[in-house]
């Protein structure tokens, strides 16, 4: 197979970028969208050129750190797949492809397709854990937590926090990932007391970190790669409707 690749590149957040063309090929079906890059890289190194700088670790779509829009959609046309769960048999032999960034304000461009997701981190420090004394470490079965429950708080932790919420929404809005992450903790019952206080808190860090807000769009669930549901973010509402009641109660 061979492609055409049409890829953002960026020297760095301040400097103008451009859109250069590569044909490549010699490509297998069976090929992740990175390794494709990776013959890519390996081909530009022995012209002599820069390679083009990407985002990879676990390559596994655990960790979250592949974010690309390709062709136009977060992680490619794959529903319920990061960019390196992307087979290059997703897309007809001879095609153009065009690849970007994540174009979201709060994710400023580090170089060419890597992105500074550190506002994610800031938003997690904000509010998403618990604090409480717990005290030992208890017995597994110490504490019931009703199935329900459990499952609830597992799909919501299923979220790699890799931004596709963010890039793929039309306002960039963020709170899908803040939504899974409150509704992580929430659905527990270690999560119960703070959990007025993490919705805002989360909130606000989301909203300082210069993301949109939510018009419920939807666009969210459909490019998360784990399927999280846009369920969590009318959870979160409600919950952040409870600590503005609490706030009026207390003042």
């Amino acid at each position: 197979m061979k492609f055409t690749l049409h890829i953002w590149r960026q020297a760095n957040r301040t400097a103008p970028g451009r859109m250069e063309t590569h044909a490549i090929d010699g490509i297998t079906g069976d090929m992740s969208f990175l390794e494709m890059i990776d013959l890519l890289n390996e081909k530009l190194l022995r012209e002599g050129k820069e390679a083009i700088a990407f985002d990879h670790d676990c390559r596994e779509g655990i960790c979250g750190s592949c974010s690309m829009m390709i062709d136009g959609q977060a992680h490619g046309p794959e529903r319920g797949a990061a960019t390196c769960q992307l087979h290059m048999r997703s897309f007809a032999d001879g095609a153009d492809i065009i690849v970007e960034p994540w174009r979201v304000g709060a994710f400023p461009v580090i170089r060419d397709l890597s992105v500074d997701r550190g506002a994610f981190d800031r938003i997690i420090q904000s509010g998403g854990y618990v604090s409480v004394n717990t005290g030992g470490t208890p017995d597994g079965n110490a504490l019931p937590v009703p199935k329900p429950h459990q499952e609830r708080a597992m799909d919501a932790a299923e979220c790699i926090g890799c931004g596709a919420c963010a890039a793929a929404c039309p306002n960039a809005s963020a709170m899908l990932f803040v939504s899974a992450k409150v509704g992580h903790l929430g659905a527990l019952p270690q999560g119960q007391a703070e959990r007025s206080e993490r919705a805002k808190n989360m909130v606000a860090a989301h909203d300082r970190e210069g993301f949109g807000h939510c018009t419920f769009y939807g666009e969210c669930e459909a490019a998360c790669p784990k399927s999280i549901s846009t369920e969590y973010i009318t959870q979160l509402n409600s919950d952040y409707l409870a600590s503005a009641a609490k706030a009026v109660v207390k003042g």
